[in-house]
């Protein structure tokens, strides 16, 4: 699989990663039921395939997601690049809390090492600027833990280009963790650019768009949904972007199809295409489901289908703007 540089580390990433989020199992933005030995050996999977590093964090299952993790590593010789998150907590009534105060990032950290199982986090990064005002408080601290061994990089999630310029001056930025699909590309407009010239990481989530690029949903698909999947209120999932996204990705297949390829691989090298971008998140629940993602990483699309990909979503951006 190819690699590429995370920023100014010496992390060197599959350009494809394992996302733990659905795999967590029910919680407020869960994705319905799930089985933890189809989880586990969908981690085991991915690795076997040539998958260096998983991205998971404690808020996903609420913990339940970090320990799946925890548990699959005890079961492998692999030592994978792991990554995870601070600042999500959630209360009695599993319910979402942010918090970046110093003495519950510590906290944070801890709980993580324990459920994950390994003494240092490759990868530490602030889920959600929020409260924007705690961001360099939470920064200092995590710089603190690094220096202690607990952390070797520092990252953010969900932060926007002030942001970043506000906790740099306390400690490097590793990387940027922002959404990136064909049908949410804000990043492209200062982010990416920032982020290349302060030799900063950009892992992208959500390429697939939560399934919606995959080629997978109908209405039908959409209905059965169970009642606690997360997708069922998301706008993505309402009218009318549901409905044009469908017909998107119509017009995306044959693209896919001359190419051998899946509409899945094709929105994640897609995503792939833009050299600040150093790797892709790819959420699965199932080792089927990895293993069908996985070969995206070598994938290196022409600018023939580039250009021609280009047009149908500025088709489909005009579409939903009348």
């Amino acid at each position: 699989m190819q690699t590429r540089q995370l920023g100014y580390t010496d992390l060197k990433l599959t350009t494809v990663g394992l996302g733990t989020w659905a795999m967590g199992g029910p919680w407020q933005f869960g994705w319905g039921p799930q089985d933890d030995d189809e989880a586990i050996a969908a981690i085991s999977a991915s690795l076997e395939t040539g998958i260096n590093w998983i991205d998971t964090a404690p808020v996903y299952g609420l913990g339940h997601s970090e320990e799946l993790v925890g548990e699959a590593l005890k079961q492998t010789s692999q030592k994978p690049i792991i990554a995870t998150k601070c600042s999500l907590l959630w209360n009695d009534k599993r319910e979402k809390v942010s918090c970046l105060k110093a003495q519950s990032i510590r906290q944070e950290c801890h709980a993580s090492l324990e459920r994950l199982g390994i003494e240092t986090i490759d990868l530490y990064q602030i889920h959600w600027p929020e409260p924007e005002e705690d961001i360099e408080q939470t920064w200092k601290e995590m710089a603190r833990l690094a220096e202690e061994g607990k952390i070797r990089y520092l990252g953010v999630s969900n932060f926007n280009v002030e942001q970043i310029k506000r906790i740099q001056k306390i400690h490097p930025v590793a990387c940027l963790q922002p959404p990136y699909s064909m049908l949410h590309r804000e990043v492209e407009d200062e982010l990416l650019d920032y982020c290349s010239q302060n030799d900063i990481g950009v892992v992208a989530y959500s390429p697939m768009q939560r399934g919606l690029l995959t080629g997978k949903f109908s209405p039908e698909r959409l209905a059965s949904l169970p009642l606690d999947d997360h997708r069922r209120a998301n706008p993505d999932f309402h009218e009318p972007q549901f409905t044009a996204t469908l017909e998107l990705v119509e017009q995306l297949k044959p693209i896919a199809e001359r190419n051998g390829r899946t509409l899945a691989q094709l929105s994640i090298s897609w995503v792939l295409r833009r050299p600040e971008v150093t790797a892709a998140i790819v959420g699965a629940r199932k080792p089927e489901q990895i293993l069908e993602t996985a070969p995206a990483s070598d994938w290196d699309l022409n600018e023939e289908d580039i250009e021609q990909i280009e047009q149908l979503l500025a088709e489909h951006q005009a579409k939903l703007s009348t």
